[in-house]
């Protein structure tokens, strides 16, 4: 059985892009989808931080994009045929993507957080956790916090549970 979060995260990250598109042209994008695969990976690695866990997530899928496309009036296009990847996005991981994406701090600390797990934290997060100008103007909409509230209210109080006291939850 696979330990790979790569369609979870992949999928969650297409999804933030859906529903908060970064700003207009290609390297806006490319900003705005590596932060958005940034705050899933961490998040998803947070969801779901031991091998059985990822197991477990593998043979009884995540939850699907449905309540969230609900909740942001995101559905996809009556012609789009290419809906199969909304099955692998999982609203935990989204919520706490939003939560990540909309305070640095937060990602930073989760990111230490993540130091007792099996997955490899060690990659480049500085676009999550220390974002320039350029950063945060290509994706404007994926890290305003009143934007992606909805979202992050979603499952927060879970987040500041496992985080603890030290995580500057509310």
């Amino acid at each position: 059985m696979s330990t790979d979060l790569t369609p979870v995260i992949a999928a969650s990250t297409r999804w933030l892009l859906a529903a908060f598109p970064p700003s207009a042209g290609a390297l806006s994008r490319a900003l705005a989808e590596a932060q958005a695969r940034q705050a899933t990976a961490l998040a998803a690695a947070l969801c779901y931080p031991t091998a059985m866990d990822v197991q477990l997530l593998h043979l009884l899928a995540p939850s699907g994009s449905a309540r969230l496309d609900w909740l942001t009036a995101s559905e996809p296009h009556p012609d789009d045929t290419d809906t199969a990847w909304r099955t692998w996005v999982d609203e935990t991981v989204v919520s706490w993507a939003a939560c990540l994406l909309a305070d640095p701090d937060l990602a930073a600390h989760v990111h230490r957080a993540l130091a007792s797990t099996e997955h490899d934290t060690e990659t480049g997060l500085g676009r999550l956790t220390n974002p320039g100008e350029r950063d945060i103007e290509a994706a404007a909409l994926l890290r305003h916090p009143d934007l992606l509230d909805g979202i992050a209210s979603l499952h927060r109080r879970r987040l500041a549970e496992l985080l603890g006291e030290g995580a500057g939850l509310r």
